[in-house]
């Protein structure tokens, strides 16, 4: 995942698996020369959005294992990685990351959705839930979206 890539450099420069927003902007702007500040500030986002990182107190805190991520030497990120994914692309990256092979994700996601009459998004949580992988971030995603459509 480029994404997760991206977001473990600055952490693995320094270190830690804590960082300050500003440090972490600088890394990917000022020292690295992949994006600018807005960019940079812009992966925060969608980093957060997608789990990636926590915010707390000030600081950005990986919320994955940053040695297990692969950094090639002449790794560079192209800007695909600012696309907003689907919640249910969240969760089908979150099932693959994990080890489920993709079309078996998307096959168990698809018949209990079929099977329970409930969205795909709500499946696909089901399906994580049950193979023992945290979506808890997308799972709230989903719950929101439900109680939106519900109103």
């Amino acid at each position: 995942m480029s994404l997760q890539v991206a977001v473990a450099v600055p952490f693995r420069q320094e270190g830690t698996d804590r960082l300050g927003e500003g440090a972490f902007v600088v890394a990917l702007s000022l020292d690295r020369e992949w994006f600018s500040p807005d960019q940079a500030k812009r992966l925060v986002d969608v980093a957060v959005g997608r789990g990636l990182l926590e915010k707390a107190d000030g600081d950005l805190v990986a919320t994955f294992d940053l040695d297990a991520v692969d950094i090639p030497a002449d790794y560079t990120p192209d800007t695909d990685i600012f696309r907003e994914q689907s919640t249910f692309e969240q969760l089908l990256d979150r099932m693959t990351d994990a080890g489920m092979a993709k079309q078996e994700a998307v096959a168990a996601a698809n018949e209990t959705q079929r099977r329970l009459g409930i969205t795909l998004e709500a499946a696909a949580v089901l399906v994580a839930t049950r193979e023992g992988i945290d979506v808890a971030a997308a799972a709230n995603a989903v719950r929101t979206e439900l109680a939106t459509d519900d109103e």
